[in-house]
């Protein structure tokens, strides 16, 4: 008797600190039964990788997560999109809501008990869009907060499948003792491993990623401190009620924040606690993109913007020009990142074209006029003089040749439309296989300063087009 009471006592302990993990989120993804069947077939299977290998891609660049190992679990978890948790909430994963959830909520039954071990509703989260969930993927594993279950993730070779499904069951993600090889199964039949090659093209045009911070809604972390982002324009006063966090404490943390009811646009971060002095990330610089200011790019790293721009020995208000290093951690920068439209007196003075009221280029300058070359001046060399022997024949004067005029040679002019001192636009055809990390290196450019000369939003390219590299 005593030791069924003992049992009974240690289920009920098992069971309480099964709760409480669930109630902070840990749970959120093992939503795995032992025995997982799919009932989609290969074709919905195809279709499935073929809709989303590249947010995959695009996740796996930002967040380190294989886009081979998110292909197959987006499979595994969803039954290839068909689940009624995918259909209904757009959750793909079975991301339970967990204490830090304040989005939208769906609720089924799955694996979560009352006290009395009776069998209840578990609490999922709803996304806006299946690529949400996608992003939101990737940032619960990145989740400090979960960093001693899948932080070791992040030191394995994202090219190594096998390790991360192997690596996903051994951290708690899936309870089935046979995930790893369920993952493997669908990455090796649908060559999924591809996806983790940073040189693969996607050429489909149909695809357009949405930006992430588009994706992304309710508290998330950067710079080991939390924030809070939303989808529509909020008040201060409302963000503060849905975060529980006075809106004095919000206005403390927030540099840009001045009252309970200013507005504040979407997709802008409330930061919920008081910023970091310094960035605990890898990046020791932020090379400045176009269109940001010191502000910007304290908002992004999680930093106060006082100290930040007491490193960089700039104003507060300071503009960084476009491509300047802003410096995110560590002692004062000798000298300060220059501002934008301040010219750079290192470099060389750009040559002026002589142009007309329409701003079209004179061709008819004097120097392009053809001209004859000039002949020298008269200058003999002064010479002892000489006479001949005599000769009492005479003969008939030498007739002194008249000189032929030179030809007329026009001087070379510079092609309007072609290169001038390396200040000439030039563009690359990306050919397979190319992605924008290796062409920004072949020009000796980053990625983002490639982005910025084409406009582009996203990572991924097409076969063919063309990109401007200088």
């Amino acid at each position: 008797m005593y030791l069924l009471k003992s049992t009974r006592d240690m289920i009920k302990h098992v069971l309480t600190f099964l709760l409480f993990l669930g109630t902070l989120g840990f749970s959120a993804a093992n939503t795995s039964s032992p025995e997982i069947i799919l009932t989609s077939s290969e074709a919905d299977q195809e279709d499935y990788i073929k809709r989303f290998k590249k947010i995959a891609m695009s996740e796996m660049e930002r967040s380190g997560v294989p886009a081979s190992i998110k292909l197959a679990q987006g499979i595994l978890e969803s039954d290839a999109g068909r689940s009624k948790l995918a259909r209904s909430a757009n959750n793909h994963f079975g991301i339970k809501c967990g204490s830090q959830w304040n989005g939208e909520e769906y609720y089924k039954e799955d694996d979560d008990y009352n006290d009395q071990g009776k069998l209840i509703k578990s609490c999922f989260r709803q996304y806006r869009n299946a690529d949400a969930s996608f992003v939101a993927h990737s940032e619960f594993l990145r989740d400090p907060a979960k960093s001693f279950r899948y932080g070791f993730l992040f030191r394995l070779d994202p090219t190594d499948y096998r390790a991360w499904a192997e690596g996903l069951r051994t951290s708690g993600y899936a309870t089935n003792p046979n995930y790893p090889q369920l993952l493997i199964s669908l990455i090796e039949r649908y060559n999924l491993n591809q996806y983790d090659q940073s040189s693969i093209v996607i050429d489909d045009p149909e695809i357009v990623l949405t930006p992430v911070e588009e994706l992304q809604r309710g508290i998330l972390r950067t710079n080991d401190v939390s924030y809070f982002i939303n989808d529509a324009p909020i008040s201060v006063q409302e963000v503060a009620r849905q975060v529980d966090v006075s809106v004095s404490r919000l206005l403390e943390y927030n540099e840009n924040l001045r009252q309970e009811n200013q507005e504040v646009p979407s997709g802008d971060r409330v930061y919920l606690q008081k910023k970091r002095r310094a960035y605990r990330g890898r990046e020791a610089y932020h090379v400045t993109e176009e269109g940001e200011d010191l502000f910007d790019i304290a908002q992004r790293y999680g930093l106060r913007l006082d100290i930040l721009a007491r490193r960089n020995r700039l104003q507060e208000t300071s503009d960084p020009a476009t491509g300047e290093k802003v410096k995110l951690r560590g002692s004062k920068l000798r000298e300060a990142p220059r501002l934008e439209g301040v010219i750079d007196e290192t470099l060389p003075p750009t040559p002026t074209i002589p142009t007309d009221n329409n701003g079209q280029i004179i061709v008819d300058d004097p120097t392009d006029t053809p001209t004859t070359n000039p002949q020298p001046p008269y200058n003999p060399t002064p010479t002892t003089p000489t006479y001949p022997p005599y000769n009492p024949s005479p003969t008939p004067p030498t007739t002194t040749p008249q000189p032929v005029p030179p030809a007329v040679v026009p001087p070379e002019v510079a092609n309007p439309n072609g290169p001038s001192n390396g200040t000439a636009e030039q563009y690359h055809a990306v050919s397979a296989g190319e992605t924008l990390y290796a062409i920004s290196r072949r020009y000796g450019l980053t990625v983002d300063a490639l982005k910025q000369l084409n406009g582009l939003t996203g990572n991924n390219i097409s076969i063919g087009q063309r990109l401007r590299v200088r």
